[in-house]
């Protein structure tokens, strides 16, 4: 129907004309209240944002010389983060002469990523950039539990 006509047989019945498809071979227009319209999709939107999640990245810094107490208290709040669906970045810091046993802080990394095996799996092997060496591992799949 002409669009002079659709306007006016909305107006008629106290509604709007609402553009649904303007791409569309003629175009779909809709008679409905505009206000009510902007109410339900600004509802859906809110809806659809509060069952999504946000991953986010957490980071557990150690040194090279970390305590095992220490390191198991870290390695519980990593899994905990895992659990709860979001990666894990681990970072072992060297300072002043620590840097010349990088090594440990690699043995310390892996030691990390095999007890996190069965949460997550990682994504990179340790690396080191500059005066740090770290590792980042993802959720598994069975992993959210929470």
């Amino acid at each position: 129907m002409p669009t002079a006509a659709a306007l006016r047989k909305a107006q008629d019945m106290g509604l709007d004309l609402v553009l649904v498809s303007a791409t569309a071979v003629p175009p779909v227009a809709k008679a409905i209240d505009y206000g009510h319209y902007q109410y339900e999709l600004k509802k859906k939107q809110h809806e659809a944002k509060k069952k999504q999640h946000v991953v986010q990245v957490k980071e557990l810094k150690f040194r090279p010389n970390t305590d095992d107490h220490d390191y198991d208290f870290k390695r519980n709040h990593a899994i905990r983060f895992l659990q709860e669906g979001n990666r894990v970045k681990a970072v072992v810091q060297f300072r002043g002469r620590e840097i010349a046993h990088t090594d440990i802080g690699r043995k310390l990394l892996t030691r990390f990523a095999l007890d996190l095996a069965p949460y997550g799996n990682v994504e990179s092997p340790p690396r080191m950039e500059g005066r740090n060496a770290h590792i980042l591992i993802s959720p598994g799949k069975t992993s959210k539990s929470a």
